[in-house]
Formats: structure tokens, C-alpha cells, sequence
């Protein structure tokens, strides 16, 4: 019996090996797919990615709901949606409130309101409680200072950029970036179109460059290469919060700002994850983890904390009158390259 106890303590200590080793791997295996334990959302937005990975990021980690986004263009965001109507994938989506009012007409939002939507003002959000906004970014005059130095008025109003054809100013191409675009747009509809393109037709000769980002005008004031941008507030409070020299205005005649918004979709699968979601994108963690990540977008919740950042009381804003639809919005465009940007200065 002796000379069979190592084989026996040997084909012991082995079937333990085998079953420990089969238990961690097993607890590895969880941990390495996390999907069979956690809950998740998916989100069709025409957002950029980065700005809405890292509120998914901190969503997951806090809550523990797994945010899958899907980033589309307009285009194709309301392709998909069509295609996805006796079947939605989507949960939420989370776009600009000129889209979601088109996704509207489309009869695939289911309205929801909450403690949380409550508190954002009427004017952003949906009467019916289609979508809800979550955050602004205003269009606004990015100076260099040293030019303002020589100026015996400060510019305060859009037709003061026009009155000294010395004035070199900057801008974001239209073609290029959403928030550019939406200016031109709510010009159009504030002005009509006649004096509209009358005034783009005077600014024309001193544009330096019609940019192709957004953060392009405000580095050129900043660098004394243009005496003015017009650019979002957003791109404008960054360059001066890295020690550009540059004065944030604000139009005293009014503004244009793109409103981001989120809404749900009829039939989602994941109906209440998607509803705990909306409403934490309205709090304090949300918009605390955008700023400290350096997206200084403006919440629609007057109560949160960043809120209070932002010098909203001198922002006056210009609600567009009429959506215009994508075809619309299109022969805008070809109208504004052939008349006014491929015009000679």
C-alpha cells in the first residue's frame, strides 16, 4: 500500500489543481463579459463621439448600465429610423432640436416627462414633452483684445462688423460644422432671406477664411490673425481658458445656438434603463464631467451647478421661426456657395 501513496497524493493534488483552476477561470470569464450581469441602453446620435463617450464612460462606472452609441449623420440617422420602425434598436436618441423635431413628424418619440424634465424652461424642450434639451452652445464674438485696444466702441451688434470694411473677421465654412450652419439658418429665418443674404453678401470681402472647424476662427484671434471670430461659446471659453487673449461678446441683438436634446423611442427595449439615463444627463454629474473634460456647453437645468459658470444673463437668443427640412436647408447651402462664398471679394 506504501508504494502506491505518492501516486495517490500526486492524482490528488492534481484533481485539486484542475478544480480550483476550473473555478477561477470560471470568475476570469465572468469578469472578462461583463454583458451577461449588465443592463445597457443603445443610443443613436449625430453627436461627436467624444462628447457623448465619456458621459457613457462615467454612466457605466457609477450606475452600471452599459451605454452603446451609434454615431450617425443626419442623413443616415433618419434612414435608419425609418428602416427600424416595425422594429426598433434604438432606445434613445440624442441629436440637435431642429432634428428631433423632424424625427417627430415621424411618429416614433413616446413623450416623457419626469421630476427631472420639469425643471428645464418651456422653451427648451418640446410642448408634448417629445424630446427634452439637455444643453446649449451659443454662437458668439470671439475679439482679440489688443485689437478692441484701438477701437474707440466695442463691436456689440452683428451689423457692427460691417460698418468698418477694415475689420477682418472669421468664420466656420457653413458647409462644415453644424452650429455654423445654424446660424446661417436662423439668420434666414429671424432676417428673411433678401436681407439675410444681403448682409453675408457685405461680411463676405472681409472673411479671411471660411474655417473648416469650429475651434479655427477662435485659435486666429487668438494668434492676431483675424480681429474677429464668430464661433461657438464653447470653443471661445477653451482658447481663452488656455491663455489666449481673447474677449468673449455677445451679440446684444441676439444669437443663434445649437440645443441639444434627448428623446425616447416608441417601443424601446430597454424602456426604463433609457428613462433613468435621460434624466441623470440633466443633473449635476453629467454636466460636471463634460466641463471638467473641457466641453463648456451651457445646461438647460438652471439648477445644477455649472449652470451657474456661464453668464447667461447677457445671452440673448434667437429662436429660429420655421424648421427648415433637410431639402430646405440643402438649396440654402447651393444658394449661399454660388452667391455669396465663391463670389469674388
Amino acid at each position: 500500500m506504501r508504494r502506491y501513496l505518492p501516486i495517490l497524493l500526486i492524482s490528488f493534488f492534481v484533481l485539486v489543481t484542475i478544480i480550483t483552476g476550473s473555478t477561477s477561470l470560471q470568475g476570469y470569464a465572468d469578469k472578462q463579459n461583463p454583458e451577461k450581469n449588465i443592463k445597457s441602453i443603445n443610443v443613436y446620435t449625430t453627436l461627436p463621439i467624444e462628447q457623448l463617450l465619456i458621459l457613457a464612460q462615467e454612466y457605466e462606472r457609477t450606475q452600471k448600465v452599459r451605454v452603446n452609441l451609434v454615431p450617425l449623420s443626419e442623413a443616415n440617422l433618419l434612414t435608419k429610423i425609418r428602416t427600424e420602425m416595425a422594429a426598433p434598436n434604438a432606445d434613445i436618441i440624442i441629436a440637435n432640436s431642429a432634428l428631433l423635431e423632424q424625427i417627430k413628424k415621424m411618429n416614433v418619440l413616446k413623450p416623457y416627462a419626469s421630476e427631472q424634465t420639469d425643471i428645464i424652461p418651456e422653451r427648451f424642450k418640446e410642448e408634448n414633452n417629445y424630446w427634452t434639451g439637455i444643453w446649449y452652445d451659443p454662437m458668439v464674438f470671439a475679439a482679440n483684445r489688443d485689437f478692441l485696444k484701438t477701437l474707440p466702441k466695442v463691436p456689440s451688434k452683428w451689423n457692427d462688423l460691417t460698418q468698418d470694411s477694415k475689420y477682418r473677421i472669421g468664420i466656420t465654412d457653413f458647409l462644415a460644422a453644424e452650429a455654423s450652419a445654424n446660424l446661417f439658418y436662423t439668420l434666414v429665418s429671424t432676417n428673411g432671406e433678401s436681407e439675410a443674404f444681403s448682409y453675408l453678401k457685405k461680411l463676405h470681402p472681409q472673411i479671411v477664411q471660411y474655417a473648416k472647424f469650429l475651434a479655427t476662427p477662435v485659435r486666429m484671434a487668438g494668434m492676431g490673425e483675424v480681429d474677429i471670430a464668430i464661433a461657438t461659446q464653447s470653443e471661445t471659453i477653451r482658447y481663452m481658458n488656455d491663455k489666449f487673449p481673447i474677449t468673449l461678446l455677445y451679440p446684444e441683438d441676439g444669437t443663434s445656438f445649437v440645443l441639444t436634446g434627448s428623446a425616447l423611442v416608441t417601443g424601446a427595449k430597454n424602456e426604463t434603463e433609457a428613462k433613468q439615463f435621460m434624466d441623470w444627463l440633466l443633473q449635476d454629474a453629467a454636466h460636471s464631467i463634460l466641463y471638467t473634460s473641457s466641453f463648456y456647453l451651457i445646461p438647460t437645468n438652471p439648477e445644477t451647478l455649472i449652470y451657474k459658470y456661464y453668464d447667461t444673463k447677457n445671452i440673448k437668443l434667437l429662436d429660429k421661426k420655421e424648421t427648415f427640412s433637410i431639402e430646405q436647408k440643402n438649396q440654402l447651402l447651393d444658394k449661399w456657395v454660388t452667391t455669396v462664398r465663391l463670389a469674388p471679394k
